[in-house]
């Protein structure tokens, strides 16, 4: 557990570089390169960190700012990732989720159940926090660690599923790489089911508007720049905020348009290297077969249509949860991270504005009702693991990441209420899922040696 621990203690911008300069020196590509790849891995995450930060610096004031002025109160309050991650890796099931997740990765590549070799550990943390919840709940490890195992299963299936859509919407600069996080996994069957219903509605399904026919339908306020700035000053005039304030928002949206983009460039740069070395490798060594290195959607948060949707669902989000039926959940301290509802939600919206914000209207709509369910044990793990956590005089907790997550809610209401049949059902799907899984890696493979005429 202490070498757990420690290593999660380094942050993702100095884990990533070991890992990535150990995985290029296995790989073959010598020290120089290797260390290279790591360094733009790590240089990216620490920009983000920055940038992220600084939204977050600014978001937040903005948002206690709108909720004071419109008297925005429920009765159980967001405190944040921080807190989820620290329920995660605060038990048992925490202490053992990287090595147990790796030996289920490794069997499922083995088996052909999956092509994703996972090396987002820090990420790891979601499949620990589904997993400590369920084992508070029924008091079982075991419990705690089906879990976890069950959500890991399912979210790489998910990356092996969506590898192409991601590829193909993102660019070349993604080939051979899969976005294993759970709580993105989640939202590519809400991409899906309201992309066909939207196919289906007569004026709506005409709608296309994505960043480039945003920027030259609207010429310069198509911009990212501007775009920030317009939502900045919406932002601003819905907190009430004095003119001076509400520009000086603008402004740092506006730069966290412009600079996020540039930044996670810095993970493609380091990136790439390592894929097409794999790649080459894979090819040489075993043909047919290919893998994805699995990494942090932070590869792809900086695009335009990501970040507009985001900042616009800030204030949308806000004003519903005091009017959904049977809410109790106000976002607060996670907002900024709705940015992690759409990476994988772009690839099947084609990245069209309208779309992705349904999507991630409807995801946040049922997302603060699973918060709300969530609450009460999450406050309780909260209070066993780190009750500092929990601010005086608060009685209820949550977050949006990962508690707002449909995919956690059903794990979890699946494994702890529904007593042997619930995780019975549960199981039976991930089988299903994994034999699916397998099927279209034995087809894909098939095609491509059939195309190389072997």
């Amino acid at each position: 557990m202490g070498v757990i621990n420690y290593i999660l203690s380094l942050g993702a911008s100095v884990m990533m570089p070991i890992i990535f300069l150990i995985l290029g020196l296995l790989l073959g590509m010598g020290i120089g390169k290797s260390l290279k790849s790591g360094l733009s891995v790590g240089v990216g995450f620490v920009g983000l960190s920055v940038i992220t930060q600084l939204l977050t610096d600014n978001i937040g004031p903005a948002v206690t700012a709108m909720v004071k002025a419109y008297g925005l109160h429920l009765h159980t309050l967001d405190i944040g990732w921080p807190a989820a991650s620290a329920v995660a890796f605060g038990t048992e099931v925490g202490a053992i989720i990287i090595p147990l997740g790796l030996v289920v990765n490794v069997i499922m590549l083995l088996t052909k159940t999956t092509k994703t070799l996972n090396i987002d550990l820090w990420n790891y943390w979601h499949f620990a926090f589904i997993g400590s919840i369920v084992s508070m709940a029924t008091k079982s490890f075991a419990w705690g660690a089906f879990a976890a195992i069950v959500t890991y299963i399912i979210t790489l299936v998910g990356a092996d599923r969506s590898q192409k859509a991601v590829e193909k919407f993102y660019g070349d600069g993604l080939t051979g790489i899969s976005l294993p996080q759970a709580f993105c996994v989640t939202y590519i069957p809400f991409a899906i089911a309201i992309n066909w219903v939207i196919e289906k509605i007569p004026g709506l399904n005409k709608i296309d508007l994505d960043a480039d026919k945003m920027q030259k339908r609207f010429g310069i306020l198509g911009d990212p720049i501007f775009l920030g700035v317009i939502v900045g000053i919406i932002i601003g005039v819905l907190a009430r905020y004095t003119v001076a304030k509400t520009l000086q928002l603008s402004i740092i949206l506006a730069a966290v348009m412009v600079l996020i983009p540039r930044i996670t460039g810095l993970f493609i740069e380091g990136l790439k290297p390592i894929s097409e070395r794999s790649q080459e490798l894979i090819a040489k060594h075993l043909p047919g077969r290919s893998f994805n290195i699995g990494m942090s959607p932070a590869l792809v948060i900086g695009h335009p249509v990501t970040l507009v949707c985001s900042l616009l669902l800030i204030p949308t989000i806000l004003f519903l949860s005091v009017v959904i039926p049977g809410n109790e959940f106000l976002p607060l301290a996670s907002l900024s991270g709705l940015i992690y509802i759409f990476p994988l939600v772009l690839p099947y919206t084609k990245g069209n504005v309208i779309r992705t914000f349904i999507v991630g209207l409807v995801a946040m709509i049922v997302g603060v009702l699973s918060a709300t369910t969530l609450a009460g044990i999450f406050t309780s793990a909260v209070k066993v693991v780190q009750a500092s956590l929990i601010p005086a005089g608060t009685t209820s907790v949550a977050s949006v990441d990962f508690a707002a997550s449909p995919l956690t809610w059903l794990v979890y209401q699946g494994t702890t209420h529904l007593s042997i049949v619930g995780p019975i059902i549960i199981a039976v799907v991930v089988i299903a899922l994994m034999v699916f899984n397998r099927s279209k890696i034995v087809a894909e493979e098939k095609a491509v040696l059939a195309a190389e005429g072997k």
